[in-house]
């Protein structure tokens, strides 16, 4: 059963999720990981088993890096999948779903920290992966459930990112707090704090600068973010999430690496899965860094970002093709 939005916002309930919506998700999932799956399944189906066939798991091996697994989470696999000694491609196949499963998720499914008065959420990763999109989409999800928003745009050096921020902020029903084109960022979060309790909301969401990553000076900017931010609200910021583009493959994992030595990620929202990506980033992330996923978004359309479910993710990479 696909993780619910009700589930990862811990509420009891919420509408608009029919069964057959779900479904139609996991259809959408399962085609934006073809090329990872057809690549890895292709290989399975070729394999009969000999506990001393090495060439055959070569194979597997070198379907999972090319699928983005990375060499340590791959090395890993076929450990586990050795000692459950499979002897058929059926077996094969089960034990990789649950394998890649249990790696991508170990603590099971993932929530969103929401126990903040108010709840900080700083958002935070390389421009064009999504990120503005991303926080729009959430904003919308957790109106939806009840919680008022407001977004604050500290990402105050980027032409236009202040008013794609502000327009995403109209669609999602939310407040919203600006500045003025090279602003403190850190300024601007410290005031999206203030505004939301001045204005009774539950949660701010605060959008930041996504230049190149392997650029020292953000990395320092964004430090200073969160510090303003812890001391400003104890505990806070409560969810520190890093959007990856899936298409960039391992330089997502390089950026994940950064990110979380600078601001203390507490989770990924992996996007642009589309047939082009190798979905495998998310097991290499996961198992390397000890990141889970949360977010998974495979289009531009609200419905298109979801909360993110091992088991079907899993299910989605490995399955054969119908």
């Amino acid at each position: 059963m696909t993780v619910s939005w009700a589930e990862f916002l811990g509420a009891e309930e919420l509408e608009g999720e029919p069964e057959e919506q779900r479904r139609g998700w996991f259809s959408r999932l399962r085609e934006s990981l073809g090329a990872s799956r057809e690549a890895l399944t292709r290989e399975i189906a070729g394999v009969v088993f000999d506990p001393g066939d090495d060439e055959a798991w070569e194979r597997i091996e070198e379907a999972l890096v090319q699928a983005d697994v990375g060499v340590p989470a791959t090395v890993e696999i076929v450990r586990q999948l050795e000692a459950r000694d499979p002897q058929t491609a059926a077996d094969l196949t089960e034990g990789l779903q649950e394998v890649v499963a249990d790696l991508v998720s170990p603590a099971g499914p993932p929530r969103l920290a929401l126990d903040g008065d108010p709840t900080v959420v700083l958002v935070v990763g390389v421009n064009g992966t999504g990120k503005t999109t991303t926080i729009g989409k959430l904003a919308s999800r957790l109106g939806a459930a009840g919680h008022s928003v407001v977004l604050a745009a500290a990402d105050t050096y980027r032409a236009a990112a202040e008013e794609q921020l502000e327009i995403w902020a109209g669609r999602a029903g939310a407040d919203f707090v600006g500045s003025s084109r090279g602003a403190d960022p850190a300024a601007v979060a410290f005031d999206a704090i203030e505004a939301a309790r001045a204005r009774g909301h539950g949660v701010a969401i605060v959008d930041t600068a996504g230049r190149l990553h392997t650029q020292t000076n953000l990395m320092e900017e964004l430090a200073k973010v969160r510090r303003v931010i812890a001391g400003r609200l104890d505990g806070a910021p409560h969810e520190t999430l890093l959007v990856v583009d899936a298409t960039t493959g391992q330089n997502g994992l390089q950026q994940a690496r950064l990110f979380g030595g600078a601001v203390e990620v507490t989770g990924v929202a992996l996007t642009k899965l589309d047939g082009t990506a190798k979905g495998g980033i998310a097991v290499a992330i996961a198992h390397e860094l000890g990141l889970p996923v949360k977010l998974i978004g495979i289009g531009e359309t609200l419905d298109d970002l979801q909360p993110f479910d091992a088991r079907d993710f899993a299910r989605a990479l490995v399955a054969p093709a119908a």
